[in-house]
């Protein structure tokens, strides 16, 4: 596992609909997203590398992902259970949120 002193970035991958956060050069997790019909980012699963586990990076990618999003004035749906958490948690402004009726649909 690279050392904890590499840098971490969070970058909108949008050829991949995600945003990946890497450590050094390794991507180390993401959150993808998925435009619905009326142009809201549905946001389904987040991932971490289980090597980087236990270093708060699905925390780190979701926070940047919603901070992103809230500045491009983007709506976000959370189906992804770390997402949905981590907007319950954190006051991000000007995020703008619709809650699904259902925890996970496609």
């Amino acid at each position: 596992m690279p050392a904890s002193t590499d840098e971490i970035t969070v970058t909108r991958n949008d050829d991949e609909r995600r945003y990946e956060i890497h450590v050094g050069d390794v991507l180390a997790g993401f959150t993808t997203f998925r435009p619905d019909s009326e142009g809201r980012l549905r946001f389904p699963h987040t991932e971490v590398d289980p090597a980087f586990r236990g270093r708060g990076l699905a925390q780190a990618v979701v926070g940047e992902a919603m901070a992103d999003s809230a500045r491009r004035g983007e709506t976000v749906v959370p189906h992804c259970p770390v997402v949905a958490k981590y907007i319950r948690e954190h006051d991000v402004p000007g995020l703008s949120v619709v809650w699904p009726d259902l925890p996970h649909p496609e």
